[in-house]
């Protein structure tokens, strides 16, 4: 008997999500909620907040110092990529982009659990369910969306800072930035996500030699 329930998309175009790094507060009920809402054992996160730090103290040339010391909080999943590498590598098509909305998903009835995907993914979204044996990762709250709600870590937001919505429109109203500190480039596999940045979260230019 299939365990795998499919849901037919809600929108013809892709999905993707806005994340204002700005406002998040670290607060992790996102994290929480979508731990809660899937289930899942001690470990598995599909939604991950982290915390990043970098930066420091540097010399001025004229007996001084710049503080360009940063920290911020980012909250992370599946970005349902626009080129995603876990389905190219993925031996029995069980990790799949379906067509209209472009979310990813991992078909349990052919997963056999190799961990192909999991080694490709630059975001670390697929992760293995050791009590199935079998891969395991955000799917967008499809079941939600079918019903419509909004994926479990937008609605419990407190601050606002998730958004979700087809990726154009996200673009068109706040921008393409997806690059900041703390990720991989998005060449990759041209994630569906925008980043409203936190104050030294973007990536700085390194000067030509």
């Amino acid at each position: 008997m299939s365990q795998f329930k499919e849901y037919a998309p809600v929108s013809d175009k892709q999905l993707g999500f806005f994340i204002d790094s700005s406002r998040c507060s670290g607060c992790k009920a996102c994290q929480v909620a979508c731990k809660d809402k899937n289930n899942l054992d001690v470990g598995r996160r599909f939604r991950r907040v982290y915390e990043v730090t970098g930066g420091g103290f540097m010399p001025t040339g004229q007996g001084g110092v710049q503080n360009n010391v940063f920290a911020y909080t980012l909250s992370i999943s599946c970005n349902h990529c626009a080129d995603p590498i876990c389905t190219k590598n993925c031996p029995t098509t069980a990790m799949h982009k379906r067509p209209g909305d472009g979310i990813v998903r991992v078909n349990t009835d052919k997963c056999v659990g190799c961990g192909y995907c999991a080694w490709s993914c630059p975001y670390g979204a697929p992760q293995l369910n050791a009590q199935t044996g079998q891969m395991s990762k955000c799917d967008f709250c499809v079941d939600l969306q079918a019903q419509g709600e909004q994926p479990i870590c937008v609605a419990t937001c407190p601050l606002g800072a998730i958004q979700f919505g087809p990726i154009d429109e996200l673009r068109k109203k706040f921008g393409h930035l997806c690059d900041v500190n703390g990720l991989p480039d998005s060449a990759i596999t041209q994630p569906s996500l925008v980043i409203k940045a936190h104050q030294g979260a973007e990536k700085k230019e390194k000067p030509h030699a």
